[in-house]
């Protein structure tokens, strides 16, 4: 079912992306793996061509919207299809002092740090989502997988970096918002936390690799047709938003 389907994976260039890339690849997907640098995504997409995979680069600042309009006309005219799209690029913008996390305060940060992290970690999905389901209507399939946080989990809301976590709050927002109004077409939208990983976002100490980070995506973006749609998971499993 899955041969020659094209996924669409955002900050690709390394770390979850880039293992969800692989992963979707050896599924029998080709792969327009998207970066925000030219030389790092061709050499993320170079490494996995080399080990068989059908993957291309695709270099664009998903925050710029002229350079999303440049990736859904790519996507008509070199596939005439979308089928997945995996929102994963995200920054984290605020001091990551787990420890001590006094500097990134509720009361301290500066309002423009939150507003660049909401405008890559929720706003740039909505604009690939609005490239990408137009051709997942022509074509009567999709999955569309939202990376998220716990961190951006209201059930569970903890204090400071208000930047990350508003975000991933309104990224959950967009998931809900988007499943009901594709609810009864063949498009599901799913959001996923990957837990904490060893990234170059996550630091050394994280205690998932990005390869377990992954599973939990690949498998929102490959379900099936009596699959969820408007859900919040973490290994396939659902947890609260």
């Amino acid at each position: 079912m899955l041969a020659q389907k094209v996924a669409v994976v955002s900050g690709a260039a390394r770390g979850i992306g880039l293992a969800v890339a692989r992963d979707l690849a050896a599924a029998g997907c080709v792969v327009l793996m998207v970066g925000r640098h030219a030389e790092s995504i061709a050499a993320a997409a170079a490494q996995l061509q080399a080990s068989g995979h059908d993957v291309l680069p695709h270099a664009a600042d998903v925050t710029d919207a002229s350079a999303v309009a440049a990736l859904a006309a790519r996507l008509r005219r070199e596939f005439g299809r979308t089928d997945i799209l995996i929102n994963n690029a995200g920054v984290f913008l605020e001091p990551r002092d787990f420890a001590a996390p006094q500097g990134a305060s509720v009361f301290t940060v500066a309002p423009e740090v939150v507003a660049a992290t909401i405008d890559c970690n929720a706003l740039a999905p909505l604009r690939l989502q609005q490239a990408c389901v137009p051709l997942m209507r022509e074509n009567g399939w999709g999955r569309i997988v939202n990376v998220s946080s716990g961190m951006g989990q209201l059930s569970d809301m903890g204090g400071f970096w208000p930047g990350y976590r508003m975000s991933k709050a309104a990224l959950n927002a967009l998931t809900c918002l988007t499943a009901k109004e594709l609810a009864g077409t063949p498009i599901k939208v799913n959001a996923v936390c990957p837990g904490w990983c060893r990234t170059a976002m996550g630091g050394e100490e994280a205690t998932r690799s990005a390869d377990e980070g992954a599973r939990g995506i690949v498998w929102a973006a490959l379900l099936p047709d009596d699959g969820p749609s408007g859900g919040f998971f973490r290994d396939g499993q659902p947890i609260d938003w």
